[in-house]
């Protein structure tokens, strides 16, 4: 046919207009594909066929399941905790979760709340290892002093057997 294909001959539709239709085939207000196509001039399979590519890029999973963070799972749970059935079947869906991890998370943020604060065990401050140090370099010179002590005695001992090196008798004669 000429060269031209069938979807050379179709219109171009921005991102922005196509957010903005299939935002209006979604949620508590959402109008069916028939009326909106009616109402914006797009035919119904292809506002049918973007809810279809909507749906299934919302359903890839962002991460490897359970490797949210903890402020991601708790704003979840806040998110959830005062919609109706309908409301929180949608969020459940965009978040790509089940009803029980949901829970699950729900439970976990009031077992943390109600838990008593753990403190991290902190180390030995500045002040208590400058003592550690101080009472180390005593005990290394007291050892010092201990044996300085015993080389005293011992030279005393030694000049008391052996005497000072400096003897009374007359030196001998070369005779």
């Amino acid at each position: 046919m000429l060269g031209v294909e069938v979807r050379d001959l179709m219109p171009v539709y921005s991102a922005a207009f196509k957010a903005r239709v299939v935002k209006r085939l979604m949620g508590p207000q959402a109008v069916s594909a028939t009326q909106l196509a009616e109402a914006v001039g797009v035919p119904q399979p292809t506002l049918s066929r973007w809810m279809r590519e909507l749906r299934s890029v919302e359903a890839m999973p962002r991460r490897v399941r359970g490797e949210r963070t903890g402020a991601e799972k708790l704003r979840v749970v806040q998110d959830a905790a005062n919609l109706d059935e309908a409301a929180l079947g949608a969020l459940l869906r965009r978040e790509g979760l089940q009803l029980a991890d949901l829970a699950a998370w729900r439970q976990a943020a009031e077992q943390a709340l109600d838990a008593k604060p753990v403190r991290p065990k902190a180390g030995p401050s500045a002040e208590a290892k400058r003592v550690q140090e101080l009472e180390r370099e005593l005990a290394r010179k007291e050892r010092a002093l201990a044996e300085a002590a015993a080389l005293l005695v011992l030279k005393k001992q030694v000049h008391a057997i052996w005497g000072d090196g400096v003897d009374a008798t007359p030196p001998k004669s070369g005779r």
